[in-house]
């Protein structure tokens, strides 16, 4: 989604918002309903099945509504084929889909209808938290749990159990990593190239990265831009930082989609000379690190897999049911999902996540 393509303002991200943190795997091993991806988004369209400890026995038959985004990016594709792939695992579970859309009045229709159709449960990755929430409420109360998927609902009235990614979690890992590589060098130098600044989450990511560098000293950055999650935004913010900078020892850019047209100014530019890290998790991305061919030495995720996730909280609220490796009988009110680095060392573990 080029205008909003991840949790928008009030968001629960920051370290004191009360969420739960469960790394991607440790999700999986929690959730009785599991949790973790079974996707491998190639050309093909294949899925790699990756190890969980799903309760697939049948159960309760639970009628899931999902009101997802319009899939003009490449992790909201993800997004929306995860929940699908979830749902099709499950022969309890009916998944009611809609069309997606970006347009908030459209996607407002499209909850109504499956409110109106009864579903058991409801799914939403809305295309504006905000401008949803009074849909959130009419669906709770009309007995009707929502699992409110990334951008949150402006209430919690409106939402059972939020889940999401960790957008401070992702500029702090990212300034970690690359603190880490750098901390032997003196007068390091970095640049960031972020994504929309008119969103909230960019100031986080970017809120995270600059607290992380501050246990380096020896580390400035010297330069960021704001791309708008595009290829050809990519690109021309890339080159500027190029121009601008002709010597700096590494970048984090916070979306592989967009690094895709950063990735060819550099190469036009005919630079090496520094390491990049990228954000999101995607499968070029992560095929780039083991090849450990190129400036791109790493990512760190805003897992997809979320949606999936969403899923199995969604067929345990409609069965009842708690969370494995918990004591509470209810599922939890909110999960944020882990911001894992992917390197070399660790590609393999998680390429079966990666989206295209």
């Amino acid at each position: 989604m080029r205008d909003n393509p991840r949790t928008p303002a009030n968001s629960p991200m920051s370290p004191s918002r009360r969420n739960l943190l469960f790394g991607t795997a440790a999700a999986g091993a929690l959730f009785a309903a599991g949790c973790t991806s079974n996707e491998n988004n190639d050309d093909n369209e294949k899925s790699t099945q990756a190890a969980n400890t799903a309760d697939t026995k049948p159960g309760k038959a639970v009628t899931i509504g999902f009101a997802g985004p319009q899939a003009d990016h490449g992790w909201l594709n993800a997004i929306n084929q995860q929940a699908k792939r979830r749902a099709k695992e499950y022969e309890d579970v009916t998944l009611e889909t809609t069309e997606g859309s970006n347009d908030t009045a459209q996607q407002i229709g499209q909850i109504e209808t499956l409110i109106n159709k009864k579903v058991d449960v409801l799914v939403i990755l809305p295309a504006d938290g905000k401008a949803l929430t009074q849909v959130g409420l009419k669906a709770m109360k009309a007995g009707i749990p929502v699992v409110n998927l990334d951008r949150i609902f402006a209430s919690p009235q409106a939402y059972r159990c939020w889940i999401g990614g960790d957008n401070y979690g992702m500029g702090l890992n990212a300034g970690r990593y690359i603190g880490e590589q750098l901390k032997g060098k003196k007068n390091a130098k970095v640049v960031e190239l972020a994504g929309l600044d008119n969103l909230e989450l960019t100031g986080q990511r970017t809120k995270g990265f600059d607290d992380a560098l501050k246990n380096y000293p020896n580390i400035e950055k010297v330069g960021r831009q704001a791309a708008e999650f595009t290829v050809e935004s990519g690109q021309a913010k890339m080159a500027q930082l190029l121009q601008a900078h002709k010597k700096f020892d590494a970048l984090w850019n916070h979306d592989d989609d967009q690094g895709v047209g950063a990735e060819r100014a550099i190469q036009q530019a005919g630079r090496d000379d520094f390491l990049m890290v990228g954000g999101a998790g995607a499968k070029r991305a992560m095929d780039a690190i083991k090849a450990d061919n190129s400036v791109l030495k790493a990512t760190v995720l805003y897992p997809p897999t979320m949606a999936a996730s969403a899923i199995d909280l969604a067929r345990a609220l409609g069965q009842g049911k708690g969370v494995g490796g918990l004591a509470e009988l209810e599922i939890p009110a909110s999960l944020t999902l882990y911001s894992a680095v992917v390197t070399k060392d660790n590609v393999d573990a998680y390429l079966p996540t990666g989206f295209s």
